[in-house]
């Protein structure tokens, strides 16, 4: 039977009101099935890159470059791509970057791999870089939470003590890519709640970006102040904002009663709370972008990203 047929017949036997469950139910399995592909396909993708990299690295004579942690796809010429647990690479015009940030300074803070900052630099700007100086500078509970954090990643790189896992984690992959890329991008090591007080006191920086930072930092209104300090104009900050009510500034706290699955996000804002917090800061013009579907490469999970673009007159 035709499909026009048997639609036919359903509106015959139990008229209008009995086709749209059955339209609704099978628009429903369709969208499931697409976006199982969809993360079947980004996980196939992410191993093939893996693949791939590690297969062009064979003759690189790096310590311990097969056992580093990829945080951000990077494309470092000639072929070589990182294969990062998340590639901004398609999504980079939504973020809403100066296509010429020549005789600009700008404020990485939280780099990672650093795909943001080289990113900036290729673009012109003058770029620190930020990042931790120990993996135990993480915001997470002291005592066993803490240490079993650390004892699974360092046995997750195979390494030898704590510093060998940063190493292998953060600072090897960024130093990578800075030397492949001839990259004068300055790398700092502070926590963001220090930044203002140390190497940094007292300057400023055009723009500041900040990528899926706050969600990570027991406190963001804190952190927020200081990273205020060192921004002459323009805040970017790129995060996951918790959705629902708007008419009460909320942040909802996601780490759980116990260590489990993610064990180092605490925080979701709603818009209005981080747009509150802002301006409490003094940046009188904030705004959100368009939201960017982000796909966690290992599993294919998309997380719903947004841009908060925030901006304070120029003195």
């Amino acid at each position: 039977m035709l499909l026009h047929q048997r639609i036919a017949g359903v509106i015959a036997r139990e008229g209008f009101s009995g086709l749209w469950p059955r339209v609704r139910r099978r628009l429903i399995q369709r969208v499931a099935i697409d976006e199982t592909n969809a993360k079947r396909q980004i996980v196939e993708d992410y191993h093939r890159s893996i693949r791939i990299f590690q297969e062009k690295i064979r003759n690189i004579d790096v310590v311990g470059l097969n056992r580093f942690y990829w945080y951000h796809t990077i494309d470092l010429g000639d072929g070589l791509v990182t294969p990062g647990e998340y590639d901004h690479r398609p999504f980079l015009n939504h973020f809403d970057f100066p296509a010429d940030m020549s005789n600009m300074t700008v404020l990485d803070v939280g780099s990672a791999t650093g795909f943001f900052a080289f990113e900036f630099e290729k673009r012109g700007a003058k770029v620190t870089s930020i990042e931790l100086p120990s993996l135990a500078d993480w915001d997470m509970p002291s005592g066993h939470d803490s240490e079993q954090t650390l004892s699974e990643l360092t046995q997750y790189h195979r390494a030898k003590n704590f510093e060998e896992t940063y190493y292998l984690h953060l600072d090897g992959p960024f130093r990578f890519c800075h030397e492949r890329m001839r990259s004068k991008v300055a790398r700092h090591y502070s926590t963001i709640y220090n930044l203002a007080s140390g190497e940094l006191k007292n300057q400023k920086f055009d723009l500041v970006f900040l990528g899926d930072i706050l969600l990570h930092l027991f406190s963001p209104l804190h952190a927020l102040n200081v990273v205020t300090q060192l921004c002459r104009h323009h805040l970017i900050i790129f995060q996951v904002l918790s959705g629902g009510d708007e008419s009460q500034p909320l942040m909802l706290y996601a780490g759980g009663r116990s260590r489990q699955g993610d064990s180092r996000t605490w925080w979701h804002p709603n818009r209005a709370c981080l747009e509150q917090m802002l301006q409490r800061l003094g940046f009188q013009n904030v705004y959100l972008g368009p939201r960017i579907d982000t796909a966690y490469r290992p599993n294919g999970y998309i997380s719903a990203h947004s841009v908060i673009h925030a901006r304070r007159a120029i003195h």
